[in-house]
């Protein structure tokens, strides 16, 4: 298998943890990195051993030792380096969300048409071998025909006053923060794992911290570390979003986002009600899928690939009892990614999610935005193929 050489533009927290998953994966070699912050990133050129640093995105660009950019930026820097990346004729893998909004996710579609490269978009949980295996059940029929979907991502980090991050800032995290960040997952699982098209949505947005207290941040996203007191600032993206939905095969169902919620600190949760059972994931206990029944005993199904079908088993990597996560996820994500490449099966079905995916999950989320500004139920273009 050829090595491929990969650059990282972007080496904060969310750079950090692809850097750390590409080291695990075979035939694989970083071979520069970027960031606004030069000197951030020559210490951390200096301490993996990458042998090159950039000034600038262009000058990576115009590297002919690079093949693969991972795009680890701000919101706000996605779609000025995605177009310079697919205009380069290199391999994309973008962080999510795709853009700040549905017009610049709209022209990179169109633009990848123009000049179409291998691309994905971290939309990772759906890499989960359960959530694989969910999908795989569904899709087959033995479970029957889908009545409802429930789903949530909550999280606790942004639930203090005091609690400030680059994503209230709406030229760096845009319009929508809670929706986009966490949302997007939420959104590409039911999609995914459904088979289904969201269509339509009912939502209502919440912001409960009009004014949040500004302090300079140290350490990363989800650093505990606070800095100098920089002031008040207005909120005017969301800390909560309350999402009915409507699929395209007829079923409804109810979605929850939030970034305030106590004690919950990752939990990203999917259920499906269905004719004939039902399932449930999730994410900070991924290794077990729940199948409920009527008139039978429940089932716990682990995350054991001789009892997994036999498509997804490729998907688990550690045996029953030792658990994979976050971790685990982006690697089966990055590494299927970098297969699709040095097979060339551009065009093929690919587990991972694409560009034409990251497209279908803005179009959901600026159809939210839509809902909660005038209150009624709006109508989602239908987006990529599932």
């Amino acid at each position: 298998m050829e090595t491929l050489r990969i650059g990282i533009v972007g080496v904060g927290y969310i750079g950090n943890k692809h850097i750390e998953t590409i080291r695990r994966i075979p035939h694989t070699r970083i071979m520069g990195v970027v960031d606004a912050d030069y000197e951030r990133a020559c210490r951390m050129a200096r301490d993996l051993g990458i042998p090159c640093v950039y000034t600038t995105v262009d000058e990576m660009l115009a590297s002919d030792q690079i093949d693969v950019i991972h795009n680890c930026t701000p919101t706000s820097k996605h779609f000025e380096v995605n177009k310079k990346v697919i205009c380069a004729g290199k391999s994309l893998y973008c962080e999510k969300p795709l853009t700040m909004n549905l017009e610049e996710a709209a022209e990179l579609m169109a633009l990848l048409e123009k000049n179409p490269v291998p691309n994905a978009v971290n939309l990772n949980y759906r890499m989960n071998a359960l959530v694989q295996e969910m999908r795989t059940r569904v899709q087959d029929g033995e479970s029957g025909r889908l009545f409802m979907v429930t789903g949530s991502y909550v999280q606790d980090w942004m639930m203090y006053q005091d609690d400030y991050d680059w994503r209230l800032d709406l030229e760096m995290g845009g319009r929508s923060r809670a929706l986009s960040d966490i949302g997007s997952h939420l959104f590409d699982l039911c999609q995914f794992v459904t088979g289904q098209h969201i269509t339509a949505v009912n939502a209502k947005l919440m912001i409960v911290h009009p004014k949040r207290l500004h302090y300079e941040k140290d350490g990363g996203t989800f650093s505990k570390e606070k800095g100098r007191f920089l002031g008040e600032v207005e909120v005017q993206n969301e800390d909560v979003a309350n999402i009915m939905i409507r699929l395209s095969g007829g079923a409804e169902g109810m979605m929850q986002v939030s970034q305030i919620t106590a004690g919950h600190k990752n939990d990203l949760r999917l259920r499906l009600d269905l004719e004939k059972c039902s399932y449930e994931w999730k994410q900070e206990n991924g290794d077990m899928l729940y199948i409920g029944y009527r008139g039978r005993p429940n089932e716990i199904l682990h995350r054991e690939a001789d009892m997994l079908s036999e498509q997804v088993r490729g998907f688990s990597r550690l045996p029953a009892g030792h658990p994979e996560g976050w971790n685990d996820v982006l690697y089966n994500a990055i590494s299927a990614f970098y297969r699709s490449i040095n097979e060339k099966n551009d065009g093929q079905t690919v587990p991972y999610a694409t560009i034409e995916d990251g497209v279908s999950v803005m179009k959901v989320i600026d159809a939210c935005m839509k809902s909660d500004r005038e209150m009624r139920w709006v109508d989602v273009e239908m987006g990529a193929c599932l």
